[in-house]
């Protein structure tokens, strides 16, 4: 399981590539401007410069509208800007066609510029709240798509978190189509260390955090301690040796 850290500037960028031996992924994103909220294109190409080459940087497009033209705009700007992996946040999409329209235009947008880039279709688990697609359409979302993954994430941050609105059972299923699709899958919001066992059993391929790695749990007034990195990567370890000998001995 690859672990992805979303930094919110440049300072906090410093202290991811002071743990960057537990980390896989750097994630540029913008919390004040929502859960998948977009960052200024100078800050992804100072984030890139901040961290090792060998960790690559992924950014967020933002809650993005049916705005088809738009969003691919905004999509090659991230990849032009030192993005490699490109997430969205199919937030206006209401329909599925709608959301595989915006993908499809990303997708060209990006893999013309950079055809080794990751594009990731991300939705809501908690899209009830908001009127936008279902969740367990996501994966079939990618796939139609050419998208490269499916990722859920909460888009209203009120202290409920993932499990709330997608019970393991269901993340589980959601993994499921995704490797069915030939995709990766990705999981994240408000994710605790006592996630991780579960997140281990189900197969989830990325997972994304931000608030347990800040002071005080606190994704907005908290600031990322890379002992917290470490750790958060310890326990992801551990679940994962344990999951492993499970297996084994199931075998």
């Amino acid at each position: 399981m690859l672990l992805l850290i979303s930094p919110d500037g440049v300072e906090e960028a410093l202290d991811c590539a002071k743990a960057a031996e537990h980390l896989d992924i750097v994630d540029v994103k913008k919390p004040d401007e929502g859960s998948l909220g977009a960052n200024f294109p100078w800050v992804i190409r100072e984030i890139r410069a901040a961290v090792p080459e060998d960790k690559p940087v992924s950014a967020t497009v933002g809650d993005v509208p049916y705005k088809p033209g738009t969003v691919a705009q905004a999509a090659l700007g991230a990849a032009v800007s030192g993005a490699t992996y490109i997430k969205v946040g199919l937030y206006g999409c209401v329909t599925p066609e709608q959301a595989i329209e915006v993908m499809q235009g990303v997708v060209r947008a990006v893999k013309d510029y950079r055809p080794d880039a990751f594009v990731v279709a991300s939705g809501y688990a908690d899209a009830h709240r908001i009127g936008c697609v279902n969740p367990l359409s996501l994966p079939d979302i990618a796939r139609r798509s050419g998208a490269d993954a499916a990722m859920l994430d909460t888009a209203v941050k009120d202290g409920t978190r993932l499990f709330d609105h997608v019970p393991p059972d269901l993340c589980a299923e959601f993994v499921r189509l995704a490797h069915d699709a030939e995709l990766l899958a990705a999981l994240a919001g408000s994710i605790k260390v006592a996630d991780i066992g579960t997140l281990t059993r189900i197969g989830t391929d990325i997972v994304g955090v931000r608030g347990a790695v800040c002071e005080g749990g606190d994704r907005n007034a908290g600031r990322i301690q890379p002992h917290l990195v470490a750790a958060f990567r310890a326990e992801m370890d551990r679940h994962a040796r344990e999951c492993a000998a499970a297996v084994a001995a199931a075998g």
